[in-house]
Order: C-alpha cells, then structure tokens, then sequence
C-alpha cells in the first residue's frame, strides 16, 4: 500500500488571471470540469493505496477538504504550513509523520497540478517502482520527452536495477536549446517529473545524511505542532527558521540511492499558458477556444473566458493566448506567456488587488463575491452550502441588508431567530450581533448590501464559530 503525499500548498502565477495567490492553479478547473488537485487525489487513490496525506497553506485548508469531500476522498491528515519553504520541508514533515506511525510506510511524494491524460498508466509506472522503493530505493519519475523543452530539469537514467527501473546517474539542471536538442535524441534522458516513491524511514535517513539542517528543523516544528479541527499546524515560529529549499537540491542530487522509472505517457506541469493550449482540444487551425469564445481567422490561439457574461471574441490573431475574468484580461503572444509572472510582479508594486486576490473569495462555509463595491457601499453575492454557517458575529462600522436568491437561510440577528426563504430579505443593524445558516440540503445564495464608513473583511468581532476561527 502506497500513502500519497500531495503537496497543494503552491501559489504560482504563471497562470495568472486563473491562477492567483489566493487561489492557484491546482484548485482551478483548467482541462475538464474537476480541478488538477482533484485529479491527482483521483489518480492515486484506490487499490493499492492509503488515504492520501496533504501538505498545504492556511488559506487553503478548507479548499482541499471541500475538494476531496466531493471527491468522495477522506484524507488520513492535512498537514498546515505556516509558511511556504518549498518543498523539501513539505517531503520531510510527511516522512517524520508517517514514520512516526510505521517507519516501513511508502510515501509518493507528488505535486497536485499536474496533468496526466492516462492516469492508469502513471498509476502502473508507480507500482512498477514500488519494489525498489521497499528495497531501500528512493525512486523518482521520467517522463518521455517530446520535444527540446528548456523549462524543465531531465534526468540521466542509467543500467536497470529492478523490473522497469533504471538507475538515476544525475539530475540535469533546465538546458539551453542546443543541449536539449542533444537530450531528445538519446533516450536516457527524460524530463524530471518532480515524483517521488520511497519509504517513510528511507526518506528520513536520506535527509539525515543530506541535509540535516532541514531535518533538525522540521522534526523541532512538528514536534511543537497543534491539532486544529482535522487539521495539524505545524509550529510557525520552529518553521520559520526552516530552510527554503527543494528536495532537488537538499537530497536527491546528493544521494546515491535514487533510481527512476520512465513513463512514456502524456503529462504537463501546466507551467504556462503556452502549455495548457497544447494540451486543450484544438480546432483545424490549432485553435483552443472555452464557452463564451469566438474566433475569426485565428491560429494556434487560445482563447478562454472564465465569466458567463464575458463574450471573448479573437479576429485575426496568430500564436496569441487571451484570458478574460470579470476582473481582468491577459493578453500575450505564446512564446511570451512564459513572462506573465514578470507581469504579475508590476501589478503587486501598482498595489493592483487583481495580482494577488481572486475575484471569489472561499470560505470553509462556502464563498463570496464583490458585485459592486463603492465608497460606502459595497454588493455581494453570497453561497452557503448545506448545513453550513457563518460565525456569530457583528461589525463596528458597517450595517447589512440580505436578500434570499436561493434555497433557505437561517438567520440570527441578537436575540431573534427566523427562516427566510426565497425573496425575502432581513435588516443587520450596525453592531447587531448575528448570524446566518444554512439549515436546508441545498446551497443557500443570498445577496448582501452593506453600508457604512468602512467595509473591510477585518471588521468582524466572532463571538461563536464552528471552523475555530476565533
């Protein structure tokens, strides 16, 4: 049995306007209608492994669980990072924790926004290096290049070892063109997946030897670490003083037990837009295009509209990516659209909301949007999913009218409680102390106006909530 390690505490920008801090790429429906996090719990999950164990972020604690639970997948702990400090430090707090319980334990250690087209496949390329791994192998994942990619490290596989397995003669750091060229054409080298199959004592030894400031670290923050709801945090002020580093450089290129299985399969890091219209259906002229998208003598174009009231319409364009959100537009030539986190760093120095902040702010309770937001007033649209609730709570510088659009809230303002059903609306006075629940089987969606001088989300004083967020 195989215990998956997803690490889904990422926040990159390469996808950006889709892919942002508050919400990145991994959560984000990109190929199909389920998220790459989603895809990845799916792929590795079944016969032949455990319940999955996740390392991710504070923001998104309640994203993964929601995500999974519609997965119909129970994750066996949810790690909390207080900080992100990449990914040696993810791996070595998984194998501290499941070494804890059974030292022989294998751990995939696998990033959760990748996308694999034949998810069976990979899954036989895992088994075929399970072996090793029990052997005392730290097994790592080759993907069969397809074309002189200078973004990714390769490795060098070498003589095999096990069924399947070769063993790993280096780690390639990302080459020029001509190198690549010279890559492709010999098939010992593949491109680095960033995958990796070892037992949990095996990878606690190889940290030990390689980088035992890492360790020393990480063992000290778990060690201190709480149980919060499901969740265990992770000490912020012993992770703070964790390394900032990969498990590439901290480990795997100094270790001599690292072996590595060659899938021959489709995969994508989805690192570019570039690379998510290679892997979208095209049309005869190259083109992907996503509903609400019209193109007029267009090629090897991608356009995507993230909003139903957004037409996106591309007249004449050529090797161009169009993104357009209700908040803003990206508009880049392909080979270029590697620079839209150069593009996202000019809009965090412009203090640009768009940059960082996504126009759907998600809550354990469900989520929110800003309709309208003004100098005194602001408009939202409200979705609470079944049997969930708000906190307690009241606010020091706004008042709040709802108006039930959908299924029945449950609403406390001070000492009064009533049900409201569609098309009814109640009045929040300034400093009334209220709340508001969903008591039915389907989602509740209600739409607030606030006014008053100030309407941050830090004006809430909590009384009671069911997330431990007081």
């Amino acid at each position: 049995m195989i215990t998956p390690v997803l690490l889904c505490g990422g926040s990159g920008t390469r996808l950006w306007p889709l892919s942002r801090k508050s919400f990145p790429k991994q959560f984000a429906s990109i190929l199909g209608d389920e998220s790459l996090f989603q895809a990845s719990a799916k792929r590795f999950s079944g016969d032949g492994f455990e319940d999955p164990l996740l390392v991710t972020g504070d923001a998104f604690r309640f994203i993964v669980g929601e995500q999974l639970e519609t997965c119909g997948i129970n994750p066996q702990g949810i790690l909390i990072e207080p900080e992100g400090r990449n990914t040696a430090p993810a791996a070595a707090a998984a194998a501290l924790m499941l070494a804890k319980s059974n030292p022989d334990a294998l751990m995939l250690l696998v990033p959760s926004d990748h996308a694999i087209t034949d998810p069976e496949a990979f899954r036989s390329a895992v088994t075929a290096g399970a072996a090793a791994a029990n052997d005392g192998q730290i097994v790592t994942f080759g993907i069969a290049p397809t074309r002189p990619e200078t973004g990714f490290g390769w490795l060098e596989s070498g003589m095999e070892t096990h069924p399947h397995v070769m063993k790993l003669e280096r780690f390639i750091e990302k080459p020029d063109t001509a190198t690549a060229k010279d890559l492709l054409a010999d098939k010992r080298y593949l491109w680095n997946a960033g995958v990796f199959l070892a037992r949990a004592d095996v990878m606690v030894a190889a940290f030990k030897a390689h980088a035992p400031e890492v360790l020393a670290a990480v063992k000290t923050a778990m060690t201190q670490a709480k149980d919060d709801l499901n969740f265990t945090r992770i000490d912020p002020d012993a992770w703070a003083k964790v390394p900032d580093i990969s498990i590439d450089y901290a480990v795997m290129e100094k270790a001599d037990n690292v072996s590595v299985v060659r899938f021959d399969g489709q995969w994508s890091d989805l690192g570019s837009w570039e690379a998510v219209w290679q892997e979208s259906g095209q049309d005869d002229q190259g083109n992907a295009l996503t509903d609400h998208t019209t193109a007029f003598d267009c090629e090897n174009t991608l356009l995507r509209s993230e909003s139903d009231e957004i037409e996106l319409v591309g007249i004449g364009l050529k090797n161009v990516v169009a993104v357009a959100m209700r908040d803003a537009v990206m508009v880049a030539d392909m080979s270029d659209s590697q620079n839209v986190k150069t593009a996202v760093q000019t809009l965090k120095s412009r203090g640009a909301k768009q940059a960082v902040q996504f126009p759907v702010d998600h809550r354990p309770w469900g989520w929110f949007e800003t309709l309208i937001l003004s100098d005194r007033f602001q408009v939202k649209r409200i979705h609470v999913h079944p049997g969930a609730a708000l906190s307690l709570q009241s606010h020091v510088h706004r008042s709040e009218h709802w108006i039930v659009v959908a299924g029945t809230a449950r609403v406390t303002v001070d000492d009064e409680i009533k049900l409201l059903g569609e098309n009814q609306s109640v009045y929040i006075p300034l400093g009334a102390v209220h709340r508001m629940e969903n008591p039915g089987k389907v989602p509740m969606v209600l739409i607030e106006v606030q006014t008053g001088a100030y309407l941050g989300e830090d004006d809430i004083i909590r009384y009671e909530d069911v997330y431990a967020r007081t």
